[in-house]
């Protein structure tokens, strides 16, 4: 066993990094879960299984969609193996262009279908939920309940969110323009974007869901979306936070709720893969209910998507979640990026 992992970001180009180091690995990782979260795991990987693996994580700012272009380019002659990605619709798109080869993990077997690629192409896992971080010193929680709480005028200039351009807000804007519709999406996003230059903006668009979550650990906005992961964070750090599960009523005239989005990791094989053999051993290992229950136990506080999985108190699994065809989703989301560049970069 070499305790040997590999590290890089996508700052440096993956073939200056494979010259440098020398041998050849046994098995090539990208991956978008934070490294803070996903390191550990994956070096224990390497030692378990013997296997020398580089791992290539994303930047903060470029969440998932820098790996996503990097795997394109690299189409014709794939150096990764296998792509550990932080959401779920880049990898549908991924699929959908032909460039994950399929694989039916045994360790897979308990999870459920509406998790897993007909086709296994892909399969979810350790999932997180979209929710509102917010500072119990600035406002009260009781008094958040829906996405729509951003637009409020009572909150203007006290929230955020990040710009959904990358990683799970543009998953979630995604998911919203799939499920809502055009028009009803719209309504949410466009005021956002149309005042997000003003001083100070009603919404303080940010650059990632760290950024806010800091900002509202720190007191400087009351409230702003975030992931659960990031939530955890300023959680134990002692802040004075919660998380609130928005759209979890029924609507004004007893509609169902629209629940709280949850967004699972993933995990695939590319096409052509170098290292197919050891590629399916690390899907097996990381799909593993024992690597589920890690996650749920780690600061990054994963939601299992297998009910029964052992989770700690402050990993919530109760909660109204929103319906989302995650494959049409994927299908649509290249134009919905180019759409909210136009929106959000183009003014």
């Amino acid at each position: 066993m070499r305790p040997s992992l590999r590290l890089a970001t996508t700052a440096l180009p993956l073939t200056l990094l494979l010259a440098a180091c020398g041998r050849e690995p046994d098995l090539v990782v990208y991956c978008a879960l934070d490294q803070v979260f996903s390191e550990e795991l994956i070096a224990d990987f390497e030692r378990e299984s013997g296997l020398e693996v580089e791992a290539l994580f994303d930047l903060e700012h470029q969440k998932t969609v820098g790996l996503v272009g990097q795997l394109i380019a690299e189409r014709a002659h794939p150096r990764c193996d296998v792509f550990w990605n932080n959401e779920i619709v880049q990898t549908v798109r991924l699929a959908e262009m032909g460039m994950l080869a399929p694989y039916d993990s045994p360790s897979a077997a308990d999870i459920p279908e509406q998790f897993r690629d007909s086709q296994r192409r892909w399969t979810g896992f350790a999932a997180r939920a979209r929710i509102l971080i917010a500072n119990t010193d600035r406002v009260d929680p009781a008094e958040l309940t829906s996405h729509r709480d951003l637009l409020d005028p009572r909150f203007a200039g006290a929230c955020g969110v990040a710009r959904p351009l990358t990683g799970t807000t543009l998953t979630h804007a995604a998911a919203m323009y799939a499920t809502w519709g055009e028009e009803r999406a719209a309504a949410f996003w466009n005021p956002i974007a149309d005042r997000q230059h003003e001083d100070p903006p009603p919404v303080h668009v940010v650059r990632s869901n760290g950024q806010a979550m800091t900002l509202v650990r720190d007191g400087e906005l009351a409230f702003a979306y975030t992931d659960t992961d990031d939530f955890n964070v300023a959680r134990e750090s002692g802040a004075p936070v919660v998380a609130v599960y928005p759209d979890q009523e029924p609507g004004p005239d007893g509609e169902p709720p629209i629940g709280t989005l949850l967004i699972p990791n993933t995990v695939s094989i590319l096409e052509g893969a170098p290292h197919r053999e050891a590629a399916e051993r690390f899907l097996d290992w990381v799909l593993s209910r024992q690597v589920e229950e890690r996650l749920a136990h780690a600061r990054s506080a994963q939601i299992p998507v297998r009910a029964d999985v052992p989770r700690p108190d402050h990993v919530r699994s109760e909660f109204v979640v929103m319906e989302v065809d995650y494959e049409a989703v994927g299908r649509s989301v290249a134009e919905r990026t180019d759409a909210l560049k136009v929106l959000f970069l183009d003014r």
